[in-house]
This record gives structure tokens, sequence and C-alpha cells, in this order.
């Protein structure tokens, strides 16, 4: 079944096909057989030699447009058609993972995702953006298919594929040839409301610290704010929750009431799931669902702004290089995901402050793929590890943001940062670095190097704080603020909340609170407690079973290089935030692991069974070192353990 060629679509769709031939992996001219999915209309239309001879709804993913692996968003650009599958088949087969199953849905009411019918599966041709480690879309199974949510079509609701009608499946089917281009046509660059305008904006998990740095900032920019939060409403978090509505930001129930006709828009983040009831007012009253990461990006497109990204010490340098530009009376901006002291000693929650130049200091985060949104004046790419994702989709999307980044670019001295260094400013220690730390000596409660002849104090410990100042000297330096304005804002440097911060000492005994949670973090953590320690006591608990599973043989790998003999480690079970990852596993096995390598590691199975044996165990001149990531409660955890030494 198809619909009328309504004439205004068909020409739309073949002007998004003739400039989409400048894509990158375009074909050399407009195919002579073609099918545009357009994501902006929800519409496939069928072209042949420039005529568009059918026109079908579609539902691409509700999370929007994207590339990246994990993602469940539909992968834009140049595609060909790369295999038929079911030919013959009746309508309402059912197919599971490209096989057919036997089974037929005859039309009944069902929640789940059927892929029905037909399938054509797509072969992507644009490097880094559909083709290519974590951007693939043949890996991905990305497929024009089919569906049981047939009343849905025209809107955003599939996980990533293109849906259409059983009938509409059956018609483009039958017209279509293995090798046929398939062009799915991003929608024009999101238009977002006037943040500073009369619309408030309305944060669904303003709780969160990448939520809460954007809803601080826009109301210090004299925009209208509010957000709800599951943890507000429980009567969580009541020192964030005041500091907010200090601000002006009206805290709200999340039961979708905070979304009335004067809201904007709607900000939500990965984590807001499409039940919580301000997603679904919002949908109810068309009122425009904006991801956190798409304002960030408007914002850092409205600003000259640094963006400080790679796996480890985004966040410190975030903070340095913040604190380096309002030293040097520039004025500037932050929003970050971490807590700096210098602004929470001014009574914010310490992610984010609004200054009155143009310049903007944001941490580009590369977990959830957004990183490839920002388009800054200057690109920080500091380092390259193994964290939420392989190192191959990481390093796709530091270039993405190389090829993005306006002005200058500043890349660490490591050598897998090669490829996407040329032209850069680079920092380290070694004789490749243009910015170059010399004469390093660290101390348990600081540091000291030169660069340039011109010398440095910092007042935080580890060689990896000494490599974090280098990569902020040198974004500093890439707008031009003389190295000797540098120095007094670096001596003065207050840090991040729970980056190595001191929580108390009692007996002798100093308790330390970081957030290390992958392996290079987890090592640079260890061997900074022993600048200071006889003995470190590790106290670690790892946050989410997927990102647990994924990096489990680098913690096994690392606490049994890093520990010493006489050291000791109690790992906490796996923080579960809620969602549907499997909890197949236990801490408890990774420790197994651990002590099968001779390091002294327990299973803690609870935290006050663990501050009872730490009491018990320690001694005076030993570090503890509570480290994690995502659980604000750790830093509870700290506190519960200086009280119980005392």
């Amino acid at each position: 079944m198809t619909y009328p060629v309504d004439q205004a679509l068909a020409a739309r769709a073949l002007d998004l096909a003739r400039a989409a031939l400048a894509r990158r992996g375009a074909p050399p001219e407009l195919p002579s057989r073609l099918v545009v999915v357009d994501v902006e209309r929800q519409r496939a239309v069928r072209l042949e030699h420039g005529v568009a001879k059918a026109v079908w709804p579609v539902s691409t993913a509700q999370a929007g447009i994207g590339g990246a692996e994990g993602s469940y968003r539909t992968p834009p650009g140049w595609h060909r058609v790369h295999r038929r599958i079911g030919e013959g088949a009746e309508e309402g087969s059912l197919f599971v993972s490209r096989e057919p199953t036997g089974e037929m849905w005859h039309g009944e009411a069902r929640d789940d995702d059927l892929i029905l019918t037909r399938i054509l599966t797509l072969d992507g041709l644009e490097e880094g953006v559909n083709r290519g480690p974590g951007q693939d879309s043949l890996e991905r199974y990305i497929y024009l298919h089919g569906t049981n949510h047939e009343l849905l079509l025209g809107r955003p609701v599939s996980h990533g594929c293109v849906r259409l009608s059983n009938a509409g499946i059956c018609g483009l089917f039958a017209d279509m040839r293995e090798g046929d281009y398939v062009l799915i046509a991003e929608p024009a660059d999101l238009v977002i409301p006037d943040p500073k305008g009369s619309g408030r904006f309305h944060y669904a998990g303003l709780g969160g610290s990448g939520m809460s740095a954007l809803a601080q900032f826009q109301a210090m920019m004299g925009g209208r704010v509010s957000g709800s939060d599951r943890a507000f409403d429980r009567g969580e978090r009541a020192e964030l929750r005041m500091q907010l509505k200090r601000l002006g930001i009206e805290i709200m129930p999340q039961d979708g009431s905070g979304v009335t006709d004067d809201c904007a828009a709607l900000i939500v983040s990965t984590a807001v799931e499409e039940e919580v009831a301000d997603f679904a007012a919002a949908r109810a009253k068309s009122i425009p669902i904006v991801h956190r990461s798409e304002l960030l990006a408007h914002f850092v497109a409205s600003y000259r702004t640094l963006a400080v990204s790679g796996t480890s010490g985004k966040s410190t340098v975030t903070a340095m290089i913040f604190e380096i530009l309002e030293g040097a009376g520039r004025d500037p901006s932050v929003i970050t995901g971490g807590d700096l002291r210098l602004l929470q000693a001014r009574g914010l929650p310490g992610n984010a402050f609004a200054g009155a130049s143009d310049l903007l200091v944001v941490e580009a985060d590369e977990s959830d793929g957004s990183l490839v949104r920002y388009a800054p004046a200057v690109g920080v790419i500091l380092n390259l590890q193994r964290d939420h994702k392989e190192m191959e989709e990481v390093a796709a999307m530091f270039a993405v943001l190389r090829a993005r980044s306006r002005e200058a670019l500043v890349v660490g001295e490591d050598e897998n940062l090669d490829a996407l260094a040329g032209g850069a400013l680079r920092f380290g220690f070694g004789p490749r670095a243009d910015i170059r730390g010399v004469n390093v000596e660290l101390a348990p409660s600081g540091s000291s190097f030169v660069v340039d002849d011109v010398a440095f104090a910092l007042p935080v410990p580890g060689r990896h704080n000494v490599a974090n100042a280098l990569a902020a000297i040198a974004a500093s330096r890439a707008l031009e603020v003389p190295l000797a304005d540098m120095v007094g804002p670096l001596s003065c440097f207050q840090g991040v909340g729970r980056r190595f911060q001191t929580v108390g000492v009692a007996r002798g005994v100093t308790v330390v609170d970081d957030f290390a949670h992958n392996a290079d973090k987890i090592a640079a953590a260890l061997a900074t407690a022993k600048l200071n320690a006889f003995r470190v006591l590790a106290i670690y608990q790892p946050h989410g079973y997927g990102p647990t599973r994924f990096l489990r043989q680098d913690f096994v790998d690392t606490f049994t290089r890093e520990l010493r003999a006489h050291d000791r480690l109690w790992m906490l079970e796996v923080f579960y935030a809620g969602g549907t990852a499997s909890r197949d596993f236990s801490a408890a096995d990774i420790v197994e692991e651990i002590t099968k390598n001779g390091v002294k590691a327990e299973f803690a199975p609870s935290r006050a069974w663990l501050a009872a044996r730490i009491a018990e165990e320690a001694r005076a001149g030993d570090v503890v070192l509570v480290m994690g990531a995502r659980d604000p409660s750790l830093t509870d955890l700290a506190r519960e353990i200086v009280a119980k030494l005392d």
C-alpha cells in the first residue's frame, strides 16, 4: 500500500538527495534508483530518475539520529541495500536476527517491537558515520522492516531501524534491488528555543550532574528554569535542592505537572525513560523534547568554547582551565560533570558557572556518544583508554571532534593519539610535546614542574595531575594566555570534589574519597595514595553491571599489579541504579579472581560491616582510599569510616 505522492514532499526528497551528494561516501551523481528516508517528515520516498514514484509513512528512532553502537539511534547518510530477506513471506511473518521464526503476527496489540514481513538490510557508505568500528549499520542490524506498531507510523518511535507498515514494506521490497541506494536524510539542525527567553525550560532528572549543570547555567544567564527528579520526590539530596532553589530554579514533582503551556522545552538525558510522566506530558502537548547533549551543543556553538574530552581527567582539566582563565581576568563560564571546590565555596553546587565573557569551558563526554555533537573553538583530547567503550569507537568520536574544532586542537603525547594530532598543540613529558613538563617533583601533598623556564607549583598530588595541568596550560596557551598568568591560579587550584579528596584523619589514618572507576584512574589513585601511605587500604565499588562486565578483567589486572603485598582491598557489591542490564554476577566473583593472584582482598557484604572491618584493621600511617563512581553516597561511606575510626 502506498500513499498519494505529495508533490511538495517529492520535491523536498529530491532536494535532500541533491544536497546529500556533498556528503562523504555519496555516489558521484544522483542514483537512478533511490529511497530517501525524510527523518523530519517521517516519510520514505522512492525516486526513479529523479521522479517520485511512491511514498510511505515510517518511524525512525525515538532516540534520534546517530551512528554509534548501542545508541538506539537511526544512522544517517548514504547506504546501499545489502540483502533482501523474506521474499514471498506472508504479511505478519516474524523475523529474529534476520531469520524467519515461523511465527505470525495477526494484528493483536503487543508492546514489544517485532520485525515483520520483509527486511532490507543496509550497508553504510560513510566512514565514521554509518560505517566502521562502532558505527557500522550492517553490524548494528539496522533494517527497513515491517512493524506491529503500525498506528505509530509517522513519528519517531523505533529503536534504530526504519519501520514501515507491513503492506508498505511489501510494496517497497518489490521495487528494491540489492545495491540500490537508500539515503537517511537527517533533519535540519534542531531549533532550540531561546534559553534566555520568556519560555520556561523544564529539566527531567534535574539532580543528575550533567542536567543540574545545564539548568544552573541557564538560570545564571537569566533564563526561566524548573525541574524534577525522583530523588527529590523521595526527600533525598536536600542540600542540592536548596542550592538550585536559591538560583531561582523551581523544583516540581516528577508527575508531569511541570510540563504546562508556558514550558518552552523539556530537557532530558539518556537516563530519562519515555515512561516518565514529564516525558509523556511533553509529547502529549507537542512541547519540544531536547536531549541534554543537544542543549549543551547549542551552548558550545554560542560561545567561544573549549571542549575537554578524554577517557581520564576531563573534570580536573576542565576545572584547571576555568580557574586559569578566571585568575587571568578572562571571566569565563564552565559546565562540567565534577564539582569545583572553588564554586562550592561560593555556595554553588560546583558544576556550573556563568561568567560575563564569551569564553566557556565544557567537559565533553564520550560515554553516551554525545561528543560528536560539539563544534568548539578549541578541542582538547587528553588520552585514549578503555572505559565505557572500545578504544577504536572512542577514537572515531575524537576524530569528529578534531574535524569540528574551529580554532585550535590540544592533544596528549600518547602514541595512540598520533593519528589525531596533525597540526595540534601537544602536551606531556616527552620530547614530542610542545607544552612539556620538566624537573617534575612529586610530593604527598602536591607537585612542582617547569614549562619553558616558568616554574609551577600544584597543590594536588600525583603525576597524573601534573599531566592534567600541562593539558590546561596548553589549552590556555591556545587562547594566548601568557604562562606567567597561569602560575598563580594553578598554585591556588582548589580541585574537584571526589578527586583524591581527604575526608578526614583519625588515629593517624587518612581517609580519601576518589571518583576512580576505570583501570587507569584506579591505578593513578593507588599510585598517589602510595606516595603518602605505609599501607593502602583500598575500597572499590564497581558501578553498573554493563560497565563492570566490560572492564572486569581490567579490574583484576589493575588491582593485582598495583597493590603491594602489605596493601589490602575490599570490594562492595556492584552499584545498581536501575535499568535492564543483566545482574548475572557479583563483585564477590571479581574478588575471588583477584585473590587467586595473591592479593589480600575481601568482598564487603555491607557498608556497616566494612566500616567496622576497616576500624579493626587500620593503623597509623595507613591511607583508606574509597573509590567508585555514580553513587554520591560513597562520600558518606568515607565519613562513616572516619567516625568509626574515631
